[in-house]
C-alpha cells in the first residue's frame, strides 16, 4: 500500500487554533473554546453526575436527529471519555427513570430498528483499530438503548474549519489531511466494509492536521451493499450516483468519489453539486480548470478522478489514490 511522508509545512501553515460556533454532535473531542459553545440545551439529555454502567456523565456535547453526546469519565481511569447515546428524538422519549422509550405505539418498530443499526455500528467500530478511525473502546446496553464510549480527542470539525477559511485549503493540508484518511479507509475496505458517509462534518481534525473519520452509522458490508438498498444515508454534494440510483452498485469507488467531494469542498468551501444533476447536466468546472494556477495539476487531476460521475472511471481502490498522493508528495518534496 502506497504511503506519502508526512509535510511539516502543515505546521507553520496552520499552528494557530480555530474555533467554531457550532456544537460538533459526533466528535470524540472539543477544543476548550467549543467546549463552552457546545452547552446549548438539549432536550431529553442525561444530567450532570448520571452513572450509567461504569461511566458518570459530566456534560452534554451536543445532539442531533438520533444521538446525544456526552462527556464523561470513568469511575476506574482518570481520563474523559466521549459517550454517544441512542436518542431518536422525533421517535422516542426519556422516562423518569432515565429509560429511553419509543415515544408512541406507531415508533416502536422504527425505534427498535435504529436502536439495532446503532448497535451494529458500535460493534463494526471495536474491530476497527487505526490512528484515523474514530477509537470506540466499549459499547453497551442501558436505559432501554445502546451506548458507544469513544476517546476523548480534541479538535474541530473539517466542515467548520473549511467554513472558517471559506475554502481555498493549502494543496500541503490536502495531503496532510486526505493521505492518512485513505489508509484509515483502506483498513475499513479490507474488512470488507464501507463507510458510505464520508463528508467534512465526519472528518475530526486534531493537532497537525491528524484526521479522524467518524460517524459509522451508515457503514454495510461489501456483499450486501453491491446493490441499491433503500435506507442507505444519502449526502448531496458527497453520495455518488450509485447510492441513488435503484440496482446501482456500489463498493470501493463510493466512498473514492465522497473522498473526492471532500476534498473539492476543502478548495471551493461549498458542497459541490448533487450528483444527480451532474448526471443530468454537469456545471462543475473540472478542478483542472477552475484551480490550475493555485494548485498542482496532479492534485487537481486525483480531485477529478475520485469525483467522475461514471463509477467505473474512477479509482477502483483506495491504493489507486494513495499511490496518486504519494507522486504529488515526492514531487513537492
Amino acid at each position: 500500500m502506497a504511503t506519502v511522508r508526512r509535510n511539516n509545512r502543515y505546521e507553520e501553515e496552520h499552528t494557530h487554533k480555530h474555533t467554531s460556533a457550532t456544537a460538533m454532535i459526533t466528535l470524540p473531542g472539543l477544543n476548550k473554546t467549543n467546549q463552552a459553545q457546545a452547552m446549548t440545551k438539549i432536550h431529553n439529555d442525561l444530567p450532570p453526575g448520571t452513572k450509567i454502567d461504569r461511566y458518570i456523565i459530566e456534560r452534554t456535547l451536543g445532539g442531533g436527529g438520533f444521538s446525544i453526546v456526552y462527556l464523561a469519565k470513568s469511575l476506574d481511569e482518570t481520563r474523559p471519555v466521549v459517550i454517544k447515546e441512542y436518542m431518536p428524538m422525533t421517535l422516542a422519549d426519556r422516562g423518569p427513570d432515565m429509560s429511553v422509550v419509543a415515544s408512541n405505539d406507531k415508533h416502536i418498530e422504527r425505534f427498535a430498528h435504529g436502536r439495532r443499526l446503532f448497535f451494529q455500528e458500535a460493534s463494526t467500530l471495536t474491530t476497527l483499530k487505526h490512528p484515523n478511525i474514530v477509537n470506540v473502546i466499549n459499547f453497551f446496553r442501558d436505559n432501554g438503548t445502546v451506548y458507544m464510549v469513544m476517546d476523548y480527542e480534541e479538535g474541530q470539525n473539517l466542515q467548520s474549519y473549511i467554513k472558517k477559511h471559506k475554502g481555498n485549503l493549502s494543496e500541503t493540508f490536502l495531503l496532510t489531511v486526505f493521505t492518512p484518511l485513505l489508509e484509515g479507509l483502506h483498513v475499513i475496505h479490507a474488512q470488507g466494509l464501507l463507510h458510505l458517509d464520508i463528508k467534512p462534518g465526519n472528518i475530526h481534525l486534531r493537532d497537525g492536521g491528524r484526521p479522524l473519520l467518524l460517524d459509522f452509522g451508515a457503514v454495510h458490508e461489501m456483499m450486501h451493499t453491491r446493490q441499491f438498498q433503500p435506507n442507505q444515508v444519502i449526502t448531496p454534494g458527497f453520495s455518488p450516483i450509485e447510492q441513488l440510483d435503484p440496482g446501482g452498485y456500489v463498493g470501493p469507488w463510493t466512498d473514492i468519489y465522497a473522498i473526492g467531494a471532500t476534498m473539492r469542498a476543502c478548495i471551493d468551501g461549498v458542497s459541490p453539486p448533487p450528483s444527480t444533476k451532474r448526471r443530468e447536466k454537469d456545471t462543475m468546472r473540472p478542478a483542472v480548470n477552475a484551480y490550475k494556477k493555485k494548485y498542482s495539476q496532479a492534485l487537481l487531476e486525483a480531485v477529478d478522478w475520485a469525483m467522475e460521475v461514471d463509477p467505473m472511471l474512477r479509482p477502483q481502490t483506495v491504493d489507486q489514490l494513495l499511490e496518486k498522493l504519494a507522486m504529488i508528495a515526492s514531487s513537492a518534496d
